[in-house]
């Protein structure tokens, strides 16, 4: 097995999909659910999450090749996108890639009540955009692409699994962590796990350009 594309992509998806990120935002749009309703939409967070991320991996590349997209260009088009989310985590601004903007938010506070009963949140915002949003299918395309051999596709899909299982644990259990974690200890996680993904996504666009545009090598 490459420890060193393992190591990229664990740091690379567990900054994207950080489960200590999404839990603050979790816990805000379930405040007025029982701990039973909050698990409960948990765990369908964690199924549409899967069944998500399954897709991507397998079905990506053939996707963007579809429309006629590169690997290379999408890893720099994807690395951009997480240099943007990066740079929010650091700076402390909303990551917008990762949730609704405000025209969405309005539309949302005029659709059927129907929605904010239990479970209406579990896909819409919480599995996609936020959980599983930009930043965690171009992680998925650009690192399906690049493996090569049968273990590093095994490390992808462990990796993967074991993301996907931390973050049903933290949600499931998110009434009771959330009242372990300071907002300070949230903020130094955030910024930490920015900065780890900004250099990441550094290094994707490097890679990608010298393909692209090999005159710059």
């Amino acid at each position: 097995m490459d420890l060193a594309f393992a190591a990229r992509f664990l740091g690379a998806f567990f900054a994207i999909m950080n489960p200590f990120v999404t839990l603050p935002i979790f816990l805000s749009m379930t405040a007025d659910c029982t701990v039973a309703e909050q698990r409960s939409i948990a765990l369908q967070i964690g199924t549409y999450s899967t069944v998500m991320c399954l897709v991507i991996a397998v079905a990506g590349n053939a996707i963007i090749g579809f429309f006629g997209i590169s690997i290379d260009a999408f890893r720099v088009a994807g690395g951009l996108v997480l240099l943007g989310i990066a740079f929010s985590m650091l700076n402390g601004h909303p990551i917008t890639a990762h949730e609704r903007g405000d025209h969405e938010k309005s539309a949302d506070a005029t659709a059927d009540a129907a929605d904010d009963a239990e479970g209406g949140i579990a896909f819409y915002p919480m599995t996609f955009p936020l959980v599983v949003g930009p930043g965690t299918i171009a992680t998925l395309i650009i690192y399906a692409g690049q493996a090569r051999g049968v273990p590093e596709y095994v490390a992808l899909g462990l990796i993967t699994a074991l993301l996907l299982a931390v973050l049903i644990v933290v949600l499931y259990f998110a009434a009771s962590i959330g009242r372990l974690l300071s907002a300070r200890m949230r903020v130094v996680m955030t910024r930490l796990m920015g900065m780890i993904l900004a250099a990441i996504a550094v290094g994707m666009v490097t890679a990608g350009l010298k393909i692209l545009l090999p005159g710059l090598t």
